[in-house]
């Protein structure tokens, strides 16, 4: 390997720390964040999820990138809670179709409406511009789809 393909390497080693360590303090303030609601990242993320329409459970796991058995506990537990329903499904018998309800809705604005403002002070705290955001998120996708491409 060239000393400057490895430069390129190392520097790539060390952007994915930096995204790991981003999205622990992430993790960490949206856990934060759910319980000053009564809520669990957990299900702020299946809500979130669900907010753009009726899912299944497989499909919102896929979405997240987590194992079905562990969405599923979620949504039973947001079914209990009166946050989501659970509809027939026309494609699929077993796999029934889960909804927001109106109570979910609102609570997903509610933590919204909070993460928001907490990720606006941070971003102003780091003196970050939209351009320098896009930038970012650009590289982030384009080696995303590399290694998809793999």
């Amino acid at each position: 390997m060239t000393e400057r393909k490895r430069d390129r390497v190392d520097a790539y080693r060390l952007l994915m720390a930096d995204v790991y360590e981003l999205a622990g303090e992430s993790r960490r303030s949206s856990e934060e964040l759910a319980r000053e609601q009564g809520q669990t990242a957990a299900r702020w993320h299946v809500m979130s999820v669900l907010s753009d329409g009726s899912r299944t459970v497989a499909s919102a796991a896929r979405r997240l990138g987590l194992a079905r058995q562990s969405v599923q506990r979620v949504v039973d537990d947001l079914a209990r809670a009166g946050m989501v329903e659970l509809h027939d499904n026309p494609d699929h018998r077993r796999a029934p179709l889960v909804t927001l309800t109106d109570a979910g809705r609102n609570t997903l604005t509610g933590l919204l409406e909070r993460s928001d403002a907490d990720r606006g002070e941070a971003v102003d705290r780091a003196g970050l511009s939209l351009s320098d955001l896009e930038a970012a998120r650009a590289t982030l996708r384009r080696l995303v789809d590399a290694l998809q491409r793999r």
